[in-house]
């Protein structure tokens, strides 16, 4: 039996304004998109993995506009990984991406925490 992990769940506000940040800043692609009859839209991006991505959910009532950002509480949201961690500091300089903890190296990885659009924490990660 195999079993991979399909999507996260991100809540946002505007599905454009958060696939602009993630295709800019982490050069996401949209993996899946669709508007159903009833207006509904569905939005899945992707990285290098075909499996593994992130499905934007619009936030509809009061309560998930107030969990927009703030899903995990004050813990990170997502760990992602580069294999230049130069080139995506550049990007986050570029789109002035907020900082929360400064690059950090140890002897087995180099990292970063920075928010999304949203203040979604994020952590990136250089393996040595």
């Amino acid at each position: 039996m195999q079993i991979t992990l399909g999507r996260v769940v991100i809540l946002v506000h505007d599905y454009d304004d958060a696939l602009d940040f993630y295709s800019k800043v982490l050069n996401a692609r949209i993996l899946f998109q669709q508007t159903t009859e009833t207006g509904q839209r569905f939005l899945h991006i992707g990285f290098d993995d075909r499996h593994l991505g992130i499905w934007f959910l619009l936030a509809e009532d009061e309560t998930q506009k107030q969990l927009v950002g703030q899903q995990t509480g004050d813990q990170p949201a997502l760990v992602m990984y580069t294999n230049d961690m130069q080139a995506f500091l550049t990007l986050l300089d570029e789109y002035q991406v907020k900082i929360i903890r400064p690059l950090k190296s140890d002897p087995s990885s180099q990292y970063i925490h920075f928010a999304d659009l949203y203040g979604n924490e994020i952590i990136m990660v250089q393996l040595n």
